[in-house]
């Protein structure tokens, strides 16, 4: 009886430890599937920007047709700096995919009269990113809406032109126009990790607005297009903080 019991440990012998050495081999599995999750962290912070806006014609950047004579309008600015602040928030998948929401302010001052244009936006945007240590270069593409507030206050009386018949030929003291708008902005960026919770992020766009390009206040109401490229436009050169959790490799 007892050898048949020490027989039967020794053929069960090699069974427990083939089911030991399949225990520590699942082991590691765990642990890499635990470290791949989908989801990876989430931030979000606030930035500065500045940027060159530009047009190829000064009645675009006004968004009026009735500025006053040939050769005073083809004296007005057509391109400038802006500036501006806002803030994102992201959630972080895969360690390479950033998803999220951001919105700014822009301000382009013009001439010394108080004219300037002021854009606001807002959108989602998604981004892929790489880690290289401490930074993570990324590339990505922001949709939404938003609006271009133009004011216009000239520096002289307009004059009219006397050739023009009266009917299309109207001129303003000053003029204000809004113009809601659809974009898509492509950028690319870089973070750098201050701290496991604290990044440093710089980011450059060009924002491509669509939208009206004419107040439809005079006879040139009808080439108004919601499908035309709106401008100014132009980069923009994006560098705040980021906080939350920021994996540090």
């Amino acid at each position: 009886m007892r050898k048949q019991f020490i027989i039967l440990v020794l053929a069960l012998l090699p069974l427990g430890l083939t089911a030991q050495e399949q225990g520590v081999d699942t082991q590691p599995v765990k642990e890499k599937k635990s470290s791949s999750k989908v989801f990876t962290g989430f931030s979000g912070g606030m930035l500065l920007h500045g940027g060159y806006l530009f047009a190829d014609d000064p009645t675009k950047v006004f968004s009026n047709t009735g500025l006053g004579s040939f050769e005073y309008v083809k004296g007005l600015p057509k391109s400038g700096l802006c500036f501006g602040f806002g803030g994102m928030l992201r959630v972080h998948f895969i360690n390479h995919i950033h998803l999220g929401g951001e919105g700014y302010v822009s301000h382009m001052p013009l001439m010394r009269t108080g004219s300037n244009v002021r854009t606001g936006w807002g959108g989602a945007f998604a981004d892929f990113y790489a880690n290289w240590g401490k930074t993570r270069p990324m590339i990505g593409l922001s949709v939404g809406g938003g609006a271009m507030k133009r004011l216009y206050v000239p520096d002289q009386d307009p004059v009219n032109d006397p050739g023009a018949a009266p009917d299309e030929n109207t001129t303003y003291n000053s003029s204000y126009v809004k113009t809601p708008f659809f974009y898509m902005d492509p950028y690319v960026g870089m973070e750098i990790s201050l701290t496991s919770h604290i990044a440093l992020m710089i980011r450059i766009d060009y924002m491509l607005p669509f939208g009206r390009t004419s107040s439809g206040l005079t006879h040139l109401s009808e080439d108004v297009k919601w499908s035309n490229f709106m401008t100014p436009s132009g980069p923009r050169l994006y560098v705040g903080v980021m906080f939350g959790k920021l994996k540090r490799d």
